[in-house]
């Protein structure tokens, strides 16, 4: 706990018997309450591995998508009694260190949506993000501060620490199972005035990291365009 506030992390899961371990073991435990990982549709271990380690394990029938994983985990999280859930990938990309900082934010500091964001710093091409990513991160980026008068360093990162209100206030099941979850909820929170914070999170990119390729990628780009400019129609009505 920190400050009375009970820590959730969840870990949506994919193809990650390699990586969770080593990623579960870097988890703060002297703040963290509890850890739910849930598999979507794993053709590996992930499963029999989860269950191995102090966690809550929760596994879907099939593969749901990313922003389904992240529902599951969310509903488990706020019905576990969660008053701060960080969602943190089990493939070992963001360092699991920074959970005490990010959600401190939350519990300690009046933030409702903390990023951990890979442009801070400008490591995110040291730390091996491919130039493609890193080029449409700042691209897209861009864009979406413009259209919604904002300042933060990237939207596109997948490790984020939520307040309870957040979640009970955003109607997250109603967004996408795919990747552009990630952006919608963002939006959603932006939209509704939460108060949203960023620290500065190092990159790792190697051979076990999750990364979805150039099509998925350039589609998932042309997403973020769509709900930004829903954004800026809402915004004007």
């Amino acid at each position: 706990m920190i400050a009375g506030r009970k820590i959730i992390v969840v870990l949506p899961a994919y193809n990650a018997e390699r990586t969770l371990e080593k990623t579960y073991r870097a988890i703060p435990r002297d703040i963290v309450d509890g850890v739910i990982l849930t598999d979507d549709g794993s053709r590996d271990g992930t499963v029999a591995a989860a269950k191995r380690l102090d966690m809550t394990v929760l596994a879907h029938d099939r593969n749901r998508g990313y922003g389904a994983n992240q529902k599951t985990c969310y509903r488990q999280a706020l019905a576990s009694g969660a008053d701060v859930v960080v969602m943190l990938h089990p493939d070992y990309q963001y360092d699991p260190a920074l959970i005490p900082k990010m959600a401190g934010l939350v519990a300690d500091e009046g933030y409702d949506l903390v990023l951990g964001s890979r442009m801070l710093d400008g490591a995110a091409l040291k730390g091996g993000m491919p130039l493609y990513k890193y080029l449409g991160n700042r691209l897209l980026t861009a864009w979406q501060n413009f259209l919604l008068k904002q300042r933060l360093s990237e939207y596109h990162t997948g490790y984020r620490a939520f307040s309870r209100r957040l979640l009970l206030a955003v109607p997250f099941a109603d967004y996408s199972d795919d990747f552009i979850f990630d952006n919608e909820i963002l939006v959603a929170a932006l939209e509704r005035g939460f108060r949203v914070g960023e620290i500065a999170c190092p990159a790792r990119y190697d051979r076990d990291s999750s990364s979805i390729h150039f099509w998925r990628s350039l589609k998932y780009g042309l997403q973020v365009v769509f709900v930004s400019l829903a954004h800026r129609r809402r915004w004007r009505s």
